[in-house]
């Protein structure tokens, strides 16, 4: 197992029998809208997958946490112009009360690695 960009309570990513792990990631523009933050998140995703030897297209399973289904259609416009097409991942998405307010998304990945 490795773990990447390692903080003192969380790792950015790890890696496991080329399985891919990411933390939740989090918008680092909060003046944006679903819209804008949820393409910040989808952005840092592709970041990371590439640095991990992966990339949207291997994505196992997505888990998106909105903090206002109301938001719901916004992501999802964000989500479609970015998902690999026709490789949809199974995904989960759920309202949640996220650890900064000002966050309108959050979003999980586990990917398989490239071989």
């Amino acid at each position: 197992m490795q773990r990447f960009h390692v903080g003192p309570r969380l790792s950015e990513f790890a890696i496991f029998n080329q399985t891919v792990y990411l933390a939740g990631q989090v918008p680092e523009d909060t003046s944006q809208d679903i819209v804008g933050q949820t393409n910040n998140v989808l952005a840092q995703i592709d970041r990371l997958l590439e640095e991990a030897g992966s990339d949207k297209a291997r994505i196992l399973m997505c888990q998106i946490f909105i903090t206002d289904m109301a938001n719901m259609a916004g992501m999802n416009e964000a989500w479609d112009a970015w998902v690999a097409p026709g490789n949809a991942p199974p995904r989960a998405t759920v309202q949640a009360a996220l650890a900064n307010p000002q966050w309108l998304v959050e979003i999980v990945v586990t990917a398989a690695q490239k071989k």
